[in-house]
């Protein structure tokens, strides 16, 4: 991300107004996520993450520093995990799944948000401009337009927090350690799989986690397609279409 910016097109002032969009997004987006785990380990009775200052909003309890980088360079990474005991779990299956979950649950609700949000704006932009609800819908929600009333920053603001987040969401549900999706496949899948096959993924999660950013890094800058982005922008796409359809349903 920050390395496409920079050698992108546009003068330093609209590559720096997207740096700080992307900024603001990116520690926004991982202070939510890391909440969410803290305050479902709340809610299912372990309250190790509230006793540690996790379960807050503020970014600097949640940025881990390689993470963030990463973020803003290829355009994923992670925070600090969030310290549970899952002993403490009132019913350790139920609170396992809520607390891997909540993180990539509140990623989601926050592109929907961004979505609704500029589709909306969208919506009222199209009617002063004498079109169609459903018209250029997707392209203003995305990028904004010169003649539109609501400024262009505000449509590239809310594409980038919804497309980083639906990256968040996907990211995090790989099922490789210690992201989230490794203990979602653990409570489905870990009996199929096998303890000791299990124990190899926890000792060089982090050696196939990184390998997969490279990975991904290298197809990105080769072949210009990143799975997990695709897939994320992909998703976030599909919410902004159901929004046009509601607008059009409405407007």
């Amino acid at each position: 991300m920050l390395i496409s910016v920079l050698l992108g097109e546009g003068d330093i002032i609209t590559k720096a107004t997207y740096l700080v969009m992307y900024l603001i997004a990116i520690i926004f987006s991982l202070s939510l996520h890391e909440w969410g785990h803290a305050y479902a380990a709340h809610i299912n009775g372990d309250d190790t993450a509230r006793n540690m200052g996790r379960m807050t909003l503020n970014p600097i309890a949640h940025i881990d520093p390689m993470g963030f980088i990463l973020l803003l360079v290829v355009g994923f990474g992670w925070a600090k995990p969030v310290p549970v005991n899952p002993r403490n779990y009132r019913n350790y299956r139920k609170g396992e799944l809520m607390v891997s979950f909540a993180g990539i649950f509140m990623n989601l609700m926050l592109a929907l948000i961004a979505a609704l949000i500029a589709s909306v704006l969208a919506s009222f932009d199209l009617r002063a401009m004498g079109y169609e609800v459903t018209a250029p819908f997707i392209s203003i929600v995305s990028y904004g337009a010169s003649d539109t009333t609501v400024p262009w920053q505000i449509y590239q603001f809310l594409y980038i927090l919804g497309g980083l987040n639906c990256c968040l969401a996907v990211f995090n549900l790989i099922p490789v350690y210690p992201l989230d999706g490794s203990h979602i496949f653990e409570l489905f899948f870990g009996k199929l799989v096998g303890a000791k096959a299990l124990m190899w993924l926890h000792r060089n999660g982090t050696y196939i986690l990184y390998g997969l950013l490279i990975l991904s890094a290298v197809l990105s800058r080769v072949s210009d397609f990143s799975p997990i982005g695709t897939a994320a922008y992909w998703i976030y796409d599909k919410f902004c279409a159901l929004f046009a359809w509601l607008a059009g349903l409405v407007f």
